[in-house]
């Protein structure tokens, strides 16, 4: 709505007011330090160097697509970032207080959930980054039009990620780490046959109804198996890890999808407009739903199950992150 009768910077004015104020009430609600409690000092050279690394990786796979991969514009930022990276991990094993103890990766758990919503989110920004454009230039839905098409996603995914809670406090996580992902990518599967002209409750609806039912089982079990087994002490690094794995995996995923699409339509020369990018669409798609799969391969062979008991509530996080993107 605010793209279509506002203007789609008013995006960016709602947003980031309301992320301030949730940055104030998290910090108001977080416990001060007791009286005569050990404050432990801000690695802020980590933080840097990490901060750094992250974002020059990230501009590489963004810009990699249009100025090529191999790019003297481009390899210069990975070089940067696979330096800053090093330097990270070099400073975390010197420093009496790291940002990130590497030890904590020796949890297979912690670990392999990271890399699960990494891919998770990988194919997830990619498809409704694709969906989005296909509905648009292809079938030229209106902004608002495309928003009421993705609507069944939030409607079916809350109710299914609010049983979530209770579902792994009795089975444990690991089954739903495997089987969420692979019923996301079931879903990518059916909409990699989208043709020029498209029936929106055969062609996507669909793939709208069962990826959510994938999401919603997906997000809290990774947080729930990211978090399982962690120090007390250490489950706000856990959080924030997986958090992290979930952005630059959705940034890494979205440029290395919309560079598949790009390339594809680019080489169908003799195809007209729509049908080039459609055909585009479809491959990328395709990727996409790979990318999540390999979320359940990781869940399969990784991550251990531990006995169902109480879990702690799933990151709130994803679920809007989810319905922005």
């Amino acid at each position: 709505m605010l793209t279509s009768y506002a203007g789609w910077r008013w995006n960016f004015f709602i947003n980031v007011p309301v992320r301030a104020a949730m940055t104030v009430v998290i910090a108001r609600v977080v416990p001060a330090y007791e009286p005569g409690e050990t404050r432990a000092r801000l690695d802020v050279p980590g933080a840097v160097l990490v901060t750094a690394g992250l974002m020059a990786a990230v501009f590489y796979f963004s810009q990699s697509p249009d100025w090529g991969w191999a790019s003297g514009r481009t390899l210069p930022a990975l070089a940067g970032s696979l330096a800053l990276l090093a330097l990270f991990a070099v400073n975390e094993q010197r420093v009496p207080s790291p940002l990130v103890p590497l030890a904590i990766f020796r949890n297979r758990n912690l670990s392999g959930a990271n890399a699960a919503m990494a891919a998770v989110y990988a194919g997830n920004l990619g498809m409704f980054f694709l969906i989005t454009l296909y509905l648009q230039l292809v079938e030229h839905y209106s902004a608002i039009g495309t928003g009421l098409a993705f609507l069944p996603v939030p409607v079916v995914m809350s109710p299914v990620a609010a049983q979530m809670r209770r579902l792994i406090a009795r089975h444990g996580y690991r089954r739903y780490i495997i089987l969420g992902p692979a019923l996301v990518a079931a879903g990518m599967a059916w909409v990699c046959f989208l043709p020029v002209h498209g029936n929106y409750p055969l062609h996507l609806l669909p793939a709208l109804l069962v990826m959510p039912v994938g999401f919603g089982m997906s997000y809290p079990s990774a947080y729930a198996a990211a978090t399982a087994g962690v120090p007390a002490r250490q489950a706000g690094l856990a959080s924030g890890l997986i958090n992290t794995a979930q952005q630059i995996g959705g940034a890494v995923g979205l440029a290395v999808i919309s560079a598949v699409a790009a390339s594809y339509t680019a080489s169908l020369s003799r195809a007209s407009g729509p049908q080039a990018l459609t055909s585009g669409y479809d491959l990328a798609m395709a990727v996409a739903a790979g990318f999540t799969l390999l979320a359940s391969v990781v869940a399969a062979t990784v991550i251990r199950a531990r006995p169902p008991g109480p879990v702690a509530p799933a990151e709130p996080a994803a679920a809007p992150e989810l319905a922005q993107h």
